[in-house]
């Protein structure tokens, strides 16, 4: 076990929340799906991966700037969820575990599409700020700052800015919020909550594409890379609370910060353990999460 001194640990912990900002927007797409149709979507993940090879196909062919590539990629996956749930999950809606299934094959499939297309080799978009590293110094404290981080941070919550406004400020988020909480009782008020369901869906691919934009910049990412990435996702939104949007951002900063101080104390190889380590204690203690709430039958 590696003890860091105070100057590095403090980096690192700053590393950790940049990270976790990310994650957050990676994220929100799928705990507010969940939120809103109780059924996990497996296939979160692999569009999280899909996504990023968008936004690098854009950057190679067309020298499009993969934060640009939002513009494209954000629309694009908006249309796929609201046409996959209206045209096919919800011809299941009434069978959880069907529509979990569901999720499930369409991961596999766009995996086998993405190893055809791009084939199993790593890639990443590289750029001038993808190196780029920010030297600021505080009294005795010197810090050297990832730009890619830093500014996927803070177009991670502007991004998540965003999706509060439309939670809050409009029409859709309110009857989005209102199937949330009580889906037969939206219904009784007027709420279309089939064409809701289908608009949340397209709205959490939107968030994940945003965040495949991010995600190329950052890390190296390949077909097969979706379970990994489903895995860390889920591990953030029980952890928050399944549904509770500030829930996960508040468990993705906690699970950035943890991954970075554990990358430094320990290995890199051993840092991933602690996503799960902090679930398992998680569902020990809180198995409704840090935001959730408790459901009771009877």
């Amino acid at each position: 076990m590696n003890l860091p001194s105070t100057n590095v640990l403090i980096q690192v912990i700053i590393v950790g929340l940049l990270t976790g900002g990310v994650y957050a927007l990676m994220s929100a797409g799928l705990t507010l799906i969940f939120g809103v149709m109780r059924v996990i979507n497996i296939a979160h993940g692999a569009f999280l991966v899909f996504s990023a090879y968008l936004s690098y196909w854009l950057f190679s062919s067309y020298g499009l700037d993969p934060f640009l590539s939002v513009i494209v990629t954000v629309p694009l996956l908006f249309v796929i969820g609201v046409v996959f749930q209206r045209f096919l999950l919800a011809r299941v809606r009434n069978e959880p575990g069907l529509m979990v299934l569901l999720t499930f094959s369409l991961a596999l499939t766009l995996e086998g599409l993405m190893g055809a297309v791009w084939q199993t080799t790593g890639r990443s978009i590289r750029t001038w700020y993808t190196s780029e590293v920010w030297k600021v110094e505080l009294a005795d404290l010197t810090l050297r700052l990832p730009v890619v981080r830093v500014v996927g941070f803070v177009l991670a919550i502007v991004a998540l800015f965003l999706l509060y406004l439309l939670m809050t400020r409009t029409d859709l988020g309110r009857a989005i919020r209102a199937t949330v909480q009580n889906k037969d009782a939206a219904q009784l008020v007027g709420v279309n909550v089939a064409w809701v369901q289908a608009l949340t869906f397209g709205i959490g691919l939107a968030t994940v594409a945003a965040g495949g934009a991010l995600f190329s910049t950052i890390w190296t990412f390949n077909a097969g890379d979706h379970e990994e990435w489903i895995s860390k996702l889920l591990s953030i939104i029980v952890l928050g609370g399944m549904g509770s949007l500030p829930g996960a951002l508040i468990a993705a900063l906690i699970m950035g910060v943890a991954e970075a101080v554990a990358a430094v104390v320990m290995t890199s190889y051993l840092s991933p353990i602690v996503f799960y380590l902090i679930l398992f204690v998680t569902l020990i203690l809180r198995p409704q999460g840090l935001l959730g709430t408790v459901i009771r039958k009877g």
